[in-house]
């Protein structure tokens, strides 16, 4: 009976020795494993910039647009009324269209009066502009129903008291009727004279 149990007791003692053992090899290769390296990864992106463009044209016959970027060679506005024939208290109107080209982004317009000359007919000239709708003759019946821009009567200097939105790729006109006024005050001595005035459109690209 010893001798069975004796067997029977080593037994359990080699079995408990052996679970022990592979206990021990569990937990040395876990051990093992984190000293691996990490496995790793990662994501790139990536974008091309390009700057747009902005660029306005503008058109006297509210038709046929094109660049005229100096003063030097603006476009030749053509009024009603002849103005080398004018006489005190008449006034004449000429249309100017203004657009973005295409392509272009969005912006707004700015009219602006570049400075006339301080002498002779100028002194007696004044102006006025006004937004009238598209595909509309600017004349003294669609200027009185348009949105002023420049007071009435107002002396040359005088800039536009607001600003035109445009849309880009010329999805949108803006057109200006201008009457210029010969006052009846004009004197003799400007009898024959002549003066020439040019106004700019300032366009500014809008901001996004």
């Amino acid at each position: 009976m010893n001798t069975r149990r004796s067997v029977r007791e080593a037994k359990r003692n080699r079995s408990r020795r052996i679970r022990a053992v592979l206990a021990g090899g569990l937990v040395l290769g876990i051990g093992a494993g984190a000293t691996l390296a990490a496995w790793n990864d990662s994501e790139y992106g990536s974008a091309t910039f390009t700057a747009g463009r902005f660029e306005i044209v503008g058109a006297a016959d509210g038709t046929t647009f094109a660049s005229h970027a100096t003063a030097g060679a603006p476009a030749a506005l053509t009024f009603a009324a002849t103005p080398s024939s004018m006489v005190p208290g008449a006034t004449t109107y000429a249309l100017f269209s203004v657009k973005t080209a295409n392509p272009s982004v969005a912006g707004s317009l700015q009219w602006n009066a570049v400075t006339p000359s301080a002498t002779g007919l100028a002194v007696y000239l004044r102006y006025g502009v006004r937004t009238i709708p598209a595909a509309t003759a600017c004349t003294s019946t669609s200027y009185a129903a348009g949105t002023s821009v420049v007071p009435d009567l107002s002396v040359l200097a005088t800039n536009g008291t607001a600003t035109q939105p445009v849309s880009a790729n010329g999805g949108s006109t803006v057109n200006y009727c201008i009457a210029v006024t010969l006052q009846a005050a004009a004197d003799n001595t400007v009898q024959g004279a002549s003066t020439t005035l040019t106004w700019q459109v300032l366009g500014t690209a809008a901001a996004p």
